[in-house]
């Protein structure tokens, strides 16, 4: 699959694994629609993306209100005519036990992390269909795999997605829409210094595991890798991943480790 000419809609694309996505599909020659809430964050990356040679569509969103996502939608038909691969990274984690995290909590990592995500992707399917094609990403976590200490809210919305694009994928082989998993183990972004605390203040600060993560450039180029050998979910970190295997293979041994994790 080459990617020049190709439309790619990302969210989350002001920082981290969206900029580098958003970096690495300009060098391919795609056309780049960038999204998240910080208007002048997604206007630097545009100009970075320009120098780049490549064109690129700033248009703000909050995953907390998908309101106005059709008109999103429709607006990036009316200036490109297609979507050709929408990449549904945008999120936010939490940091707090389960004892102390009041319902509000739960229900804002939902309405971000999966009814945020799943909404931006019902308004662009209908042009995929009527297109004949088109390939949805949605950016997850190692946590939408296994229960993790501290991130229960997150984890929870993480599996749900696992669910929706799953059932999806199957749904829509025949109209030609792809539709691949990203699993993200410990990046090197700043999601765990945004991450909320149980009183819905920022973390601020980042997690020791993830400071020795994986680069965003590194991650992004796992996912368009993804993207063109068209897989259907694919890990992407270092050794933490071996957690997700042993979760799957010898779930006694995952228990036994988990258990000794203590929250701090």
């Amino acid at each position: 699959m080459e990617f020049s000419k190709k439309v790619v809609w990302i969210t989350g694309a002001s920082s981290g694994i969206g900029k580098a996505l958003a970096l690495a599909f300009a060098k391919k020659g795609a056309i780049t629609v960038l999204s998240s809430r910080n208007r002048q964050q997604l206007e630097m990356v545009q100009d970075e993306c320009k120098k780049l040679g490549a064109q690129c569509l700033v248009l703000p969103l909050d995953l907390a209100d998908s309101s106005d996502f059709p008109a999103r939608a429709k607006e990036v038909i009316q200036k490109f005519h297609k979507i050709d691969i929408l990449i549904n990274n945008g999120g936010m984690s939490q940091r707090s036990l389960i004892k102390e995290t009041p319902l509000e909590l739960d229900r804002k990592l939902m309405e971000i992390n999966y009814f945020g995500n799943i909404a931006l992707t019902k308004a662009v399917l209908p042009y995929m269909l009527a297109q004949k094609s088109g390939h949805i990403v949605t950016v997850t976590s190692i946590v939408g795999k296994f229960g993790f200490p501290l991130r229960s809210a997150y984890s929870a919305s993480k599996h749900a997605l696992h669910g929706f694009y799953e059932t999806m994928r199957s749904e829509l082989k025949s109209d030609n829409i792809r539709v691949t998993i990203a699993i993200p183990g410990r990046v090197k972004t700043q999601i765990s210094v945004h991450a909320l605390l149980k009183d819905g203040t920022s973390n601020n600060k980042m997690d020791e595991g993830q400071a020795t993560g994986i680069s965003a450039k590194k991650c992004a180029t796992d996912i368009i890798k993804a993207i063109k050998k068209n897989k259907k979910e694919v890990l992407i970190g270092g050794k933490e991943l071996l957690l997700a295997h042993i979760h799957r293979f010898v779930p006694s041994l995952y228990y036994r480790i988990v258990d000794k994790i203590k929250p701090t």
